[in-house]
């Protein structure tokens, strides 16, 4: 009898490794009836990190998104399963216990099957209490092993990790190989190594085609007994993204296996809507560079998961560098340029920070600090100046222990900045937080939600559910997509809303700005809007554009009593970065060296330190508002 290899659709991870954004609710249910008439999928992928942060950005309740698409599933027979990252949940830093145990409950009751649980360090006990708390909300517990290629991560090494996550009670294993760098051969002889010991074990394997070694490894994983395989489709399928479920089941059905057909006229359904839904909005967030397959990702092993997001991040790094190289008589780089640097400089940093595998949130710290370096030195400085806190905590060992051992270069800068190593278990330094948030809950008047999913929402994305809350989430991402849009439309002319908070007035329920920063031809100009007085309607005339240079502030520090706090670099600016940290406020006291807030910069937090005391006499910007390097954050007087 021919073996049997069953399919599973990656219809959110498709999106996400192409692009920043993954479908609305109604695109996913529009599509959703034609992926099960296609009659291949044993199983759809519907959930998993980033999935609800971005319908919360949408402004849409992420609880109602994935109810309403996993049911059509649910109706069908198919099964359903969502990706979380153990010890961090679906967000990029830990989670308390109580938020996670909660989370594997109310998944299950919104109709996610299966629990795939990883942890990005490989270790077992961060995994532990996923095993547990999903099988205790009736989920099936897939344990997955994340795969990279380093001098300590071997065949032996993944086999006994498979050994102890059995042990411990997981129910199927996924070989994640989420940057597509796993040589096809090792991956053969880890799952025959699992499935000799563990036969019963049901073994998937999830593998990006970005290097060019996916169609290989998918073979090899079948011939040594896996039962499922992960595909993507067209027009998202390849580059960064999934081999192509066309190709994979005429390569494994001329292999001898037997796989299920496919009714292509849904699948042509779903190949348009796809391609539709990219010509909507979503396309606007897919760089070109993500539809193919480079070789070059064999080198620094970074994740197709991210891929789509890091061609965001360089073009903001890069415009924010050359303007620096244009300030500085440099020349100036190209994107091309950066990402080779970048690339190198990932090979450079990973064992120095003891081998993580790099998958989410790993993979974006090592990126991230390979990022800043290349930046650091382009401008003359020195590598390691910025090491954002998460950073740390992976290396101190607050995250988890990791596979190698740090160079002795960022041993002894620890060292000098007194910072101390933990060897306890990671959870243990999260505390519960339900109650807190239950609170904050009651105080707002906001309803929990069926079986506490409202309260879980809250307590697992606290920044964006508060934005989506209050409406500003939905606007921010509106803005910025109007603002693509004219962007594509006339290059020649760009639109953005001033950032500082300072510069923007309220009317009614409404956030609008009061200033537009317009750049035509690389030339800025601020132009001041005025709205309808709120008190008697009477309208005022916008004042005519003026140049940048014309409406800048006073400069107060020239007086020598106001010192200006300066954003080190490009991103987002925040007061806090959890719950547990109390805002600063302008007529606050600081001392030299005291914690001012965060730039948030590539899904990691950099601290901004006070330089010197002194009172607190303005914070130029909102929590939340965009920030360029260089710009005044808070003045000390």
């Amino acid at each position: 009898m021919k073996k049997e290899i069953k399919f599973s659709l990656l219809y959110r991870d498709m999106w996400q490794s192409s692009g920043k954004y993954v479908p609305t609710v109604e695109q996913l249910t529009e599509v959703a009836p034609a992926i099960i008439d296609m009659g291949c999928f044993a199983r759809v992928e519907t959930n998993g990190g980033g999935f609800e942060q971005i319908n919360l950005l949408f402004g849409e309740n992420p609880n109602k998104a994935v109810r309403d698409w996993t049911q059509p599933f649910n109706d069908a027979g198919i099964q359903t399963h969502m990706l979380e990252r153990g010890l961090n949940g679906i967000r990029m830093t830990p989670v308390p216990a109580d938020v996670r145990r909660l989370m594997f409950h109310v998944k299950k009751k919104q109709g996610t099957d299966i629990a795939r649980s990883f942890d990005g360090l490989n270790d077992p006990r961060n995994l532990k209490n996923s095993i547990a708390y999903a099988k205790e909300a009736g989920m099936i517990s897939q344990a997955a092993l994340s795969l990279t290629v380093s001098p300590v991560h071997t065949v032996e090494y993944y086999t006994s990790l498979a050994d102890t996550l059995i042990a411990m009670g997981a129910d199927e294993i996924c070989i994640k190989d989420m940057a597509g760098v796993g040589r096809p051969a090792t991956i053969g002889k880890i799952v025959k190594n699992i499935k000799q010991k563990h036969a019963a074990i049901p073994v998937t394997y999830h593998g990006h085609a970005g290097p060019g070694f996916q169609m290989a490894s998918i073979l090899e994983a079948a011939y040594a007994g896996a039962e499922y395989i992960d595909v993507g489709m067209e027009p998202l399928s390849w580059g960064t993204g999934h081999a192509d479920l066309l190709a994979v089941q005429s390569m494994l059905k001329d292999a001898g296996f037997n796989v299920p057909d496919i009714n292509m006229k849904a699948y042509m359904k779903v190949r348009s809507l796809t391609q539709k839904f990219m010509d909507d909005f979503l396309g606007y967030y897919i760089d070109s560079k993500n539809r193919v397959m480079n070789s070059l990702l064999i080198g620094p092993g970074l994740p197709g998961g991210m891929m789509g997001s890091l061609m965001a991040d360089l073009e903001n790094n890069l415009s924010s560098l050359n303007r620096w190289k244009v300030k500085n008589g440099q020349p100036e780089l190209t994107q091309d340029d950066l990402l080779v640097k970048l690339f190198d400089e990932v090979s450079f940093v990973w064992p120095k920070v003891g081998f993580p595998p790099l998958v989410t949130p790993y993979s974006q710290y090592v990126k991230n600090l390979a990022l800043m370096n290349v930046l650091q030195l382009e401008k003359g400085k020195e590598r390691w100046s910025m090491i954002a806190d998460n950073i740390w905590d992976m290396i101190l060992g607050k995250s988890g222990k990791l596979p190698g051992e740090p160079a002795p270069e960022i041993l002894e800068m620890a060292k000098k900045q007194g910072r101390e190593f933990y060897s306890g278990d990671p959870q243990e330094l999260y505390p519960d937080q339900l109650d807190q948030f239950r609170a904050e809950m009651k105080q707002h008047n906001w309803p929990l939600g069926e079986d506490d999913e409202e309260l879980f929402e809250l307590a697992m994305h606290p920044e964006q559910y508060r934005a989506y809350k209050s409406g500003e989430a939905k606007k921010a991402f509106e803005a910025d997509l109007a603002k693509k849009k004219a962007e594509k439309e006339n290059p020649a002319v760009a639109v953005s809303p001033a950032a500082p908070a300072a510069m923007a007035v309220s009317t009614g329920n409404n956030f609008q700005p009061k200033t537009l920063v317009v750049n035509v031809d690389n030339e800025e100009f601020v132009v001041s809007i005025t709205y309808p007085d709120a008190g008697n309607g009477a309208t005022q005339a916008a004042d005519t554009a003026v140049s940048a240079s014309q409406t800048a502030a006073p400069d107060l520090a020239s007086s020598g009593q106001v010192k200006e706090v300066i954003s080190p670099l490009e991103g987002k600016f925040f007061l806090t970065k959890d719950s547990s940290e109390t805002a600063l406020k302008v007529g606050d006291t600081v001392k030299a060296g005291d914690l001012m807030g965060y730039i948030e910069s590539m899904k990691t937090y950099n601290a901004i330190t006070a330089e010197e005391s002194g009172k607190v006499v303005e914070i130029c910007f909102a929590n939340g508002d965009s920030v360029d390097e260089d710009d005044v954050l808070i003045k000390i007087q």
